[in-house]
C-alpha cells in the first residue's frame, strides 16, 4: 500500500488543500459554531433559573411542568429533538428556519440540564440563609436576588462551565439540520475533494484547541471564586 509519504504528489495535494481549509473552517467557528453556542448557553441559563426555581416552587403545577419538560428533554436525544424542530413541525405548518431552530433545541437542551445544578446549588445553600433574610425584611424574591443566587452562582461554576463546553462540541449536530456551522464547513470542502479524514482531522483539532482554551478559562475562574470564597 503507497503511503502518502512515499507520493510526492498526493503529499503535496493534501497539503494545499490542508492550507486552503483551515480559513473556513475558523470562519465557520467564528461566525456560526460560537455564537451558537453563547445565545443558547445564556437562553438555557434562563429557562434553567426559571426551572429550578419551578422545581423548588410550593406550587404544584409549576413542579409538575418543571419536572415533565425536564423529564423529556434528558429522555431524548439531542438529535431527534433538532429534528423534530426543524424536519418535524413543518409537517403540521410550523417552519423555522435552520440557525433559529439550532438555538431553540439547544437552549431547551442546555434548559434542562442545567437546571438540575442549579436546583442542587440552589438546596445546598443553608436554611438559615433564608431564615437571615427573612428576618432582616427580605421578600422571597429579594433573598433570591441577593443572598440565594449569588451563593449558588459560585457553587454552579464548574458543572455550567463543562456544559458550555460540551455545549460547543454538541453544535456540530446543528449541521445536520443545514447551519452552516464549522463542522458543516468541513462536510462541504470534503464532498468536493473526498480528503474526509484530513478536513474532518482539521475539524477535530480547531474543536479541541478552542475546548482547551475554555478549560484554562474555566480553571482560572474558578481559582478566582475559591480565592473570593476563602476570605
Amino acid at each position: 500500500m503507497n503511503s502518502i509519504f512515499t507520493d510526492p504528489v498526493r503529499l503535496e495535494r493534501l497539503m494545499d488543500i490542508s492550507q486552503s481549509s483551515w480559513l473556513p473552517l475558523i470562519e465557520g467557528m467564528i461566525q456560526y459554531t460560537i455564537p451558537l453556542s453563547f445565545i443558547a448557553f445564556v437562553l438555557g441559563l434562563a429557562i434553567a433559573v426559571l426551572t429550578a426555581l419551578a422545581r423548588i416552587s410550593t406550587i404544584k403545577i409549576f413542579q409538575v411542568i418543571a419536572r415533565v419538560y425536564v423529564s423529556i428533554i434528558r429522555g431524548t436525544p439531542l438529535l431527534v429533538q433538532l429534528f423534530i424542530l426543524f424536519y418535524g413541525l413543518p409537517t403540521i405548518g410550523v417552519v423555522i428556519d435552520p440557525f433559529p431552530a439550532a438555538i431553540i433545541g439547544f437552549s431547551l437542551n442546555v434548559g434542562a440540564y442545567a437546571s438540575e445544578v442549579i436546583r442542587a446549588a440552589i438546596l445546598s445553600i443553608p436554611k438559615g440563609q433564608w431564615e437571615a433574610a427573612n428576618t432582616i425584611g427580605m421578600s422571597y424574591a429579594q433573598s433570591l436576588r441577593r443572598v440565594i443566587l449569588p451563593q449558588a452562582a459560585r457553587v454552579s461554576i464548574p458543572p455550567l462551565s463543562n456544559t458550555f463546553i460540551s455545549l460547543i462540541k454538541d453544535t456540530s449536530l446543528a449541521s445536520l439540520i443545514l447551519v452552516t456551522e464549522m463542522f458543516r464547513v468541513a462536510q462541504q470542502i470534503a464532498a468536493t475533494n473526498y480528503e474526509f479524514l484530513l478536513l474532518y482531522g482539521q475539524a477535530a483539532l480547531i474543536y479541541w484547541l478552542v475546548c482547551f482554551l475554555l478549560s484554562l478559562g474555566q480553571g482560572r475562574l474558578e481559582n478566582r471564586f475559591d480565592r473570593y470564597v476563602s476570605r
